[in-house]
Parts: C-alpha cells; structure tokens; sequence
C-alpha cells in the first residue's frame, strides 16, 4: 500500500492522523512521516493491511514470513 494511497484511506475515514495512527500504535508525528513517504516499518505495515482490507492477502503473507524470520526460519 503506498503512502498516498494510506492518507486517503485516512481521510476517507474521517479521521485525523493522531486517531488513525493510534489504532495501530503510532503516534500522530510517526503517522505523519509515514504519510509523508518514510519508510514504515514493516510490523506497522502489516496491521494497517490487515485493518484496511486492501492487501489483507499480501499483509497476511508477510505476517507468516515475519513469524517464521522471528522462529529463525527463512521464508522466500
């Protein structure tokens, strides 16, 4: 999901930076670099796959590969 896409998705919501951001654990100033095209790490890009419904697929398969490099295993 890219950062423009995110923001809209945000305003389409309604919701200011500090709400959107929150759901997922990021501060209002963290969201805001995040939208503003810093890389987001990649944890916080999963949840917010999860949550939109977009990439769920895509988000849901880096979740796996996530828990297998935590378990040690390496996922391709």
């Amino acid at each position: 999901m890219s950062k423009r896409d995110i923001k809209a998705e945000r305003r389409k919501l309604g919701l200011r930076q500090g709400e959107f951001w929150s759901v997922v654990g990021v501060t209002q100033s963290g969201g805001s670099r995040y939208e503003n095209g810093r890389n987001m790490p990649e944890p916080t890009e999963i949840l917010l796959g999860l949550l939109l419904e977009k990439s769920s697929t895509r988000a849901a398969e880096k979740l796996v590969k996530l828990r297998a490099r935590i378990r040690g295993k390496v996922v391709e």
